[in-house]
């Protein structure tokens, strides 16, 4: 498992509603973040690129996911530092690989 809930348990305080409204929220945005990111990596928009990776973060960060934030936060500074994109394209794979694997967990841990 490479997420954890400590962070939404502590937001909770017991409340199972809030759990799952937070990973309901994840489960619907953050695939097609990603997706638009690919996109956004394809077009060559470092603004898109930034703006996505953004928003990804604080999602992948809430569930406890530090490497996948740290790879969020190194694609959004690229991003925003117009670097070369086939740089960002390096670090990309290893931010979807988990984000994925994320979301296969979530669905069958809430059977979702």
């Amino acid at each position: 498992m490479i997420y954890n809930l400590d962070k939404i348990n502590e937001m909770a305080e017991g409340d199972e509603d809030f759990i799952n409204s937070v990973i309901s929220v994840f489960l619907e945005e953050v695939p097609q973040d990603l997706q638009d990111l690919e996109a956004a990596l394809s077009g060559g928009d470092h603004e898109k690129v930034y703006q996505l990776a953004h928003k990804i973060k604080p999602n992948v960060d809430l569930l406890g996911m530090e490497q996948t934030r740290a790879a969020a936060l190194e694609i959004e500074t690229m991003g925003k530092n117009a670097a070369n994109i086939s740089e960002i394209e390096k670090v990309f794979p290893a931010l979807k690989k988990d984000v994925e694997q994320v979301i296969s967990e979530l669905k069958k841990d809430f059977q979702l």
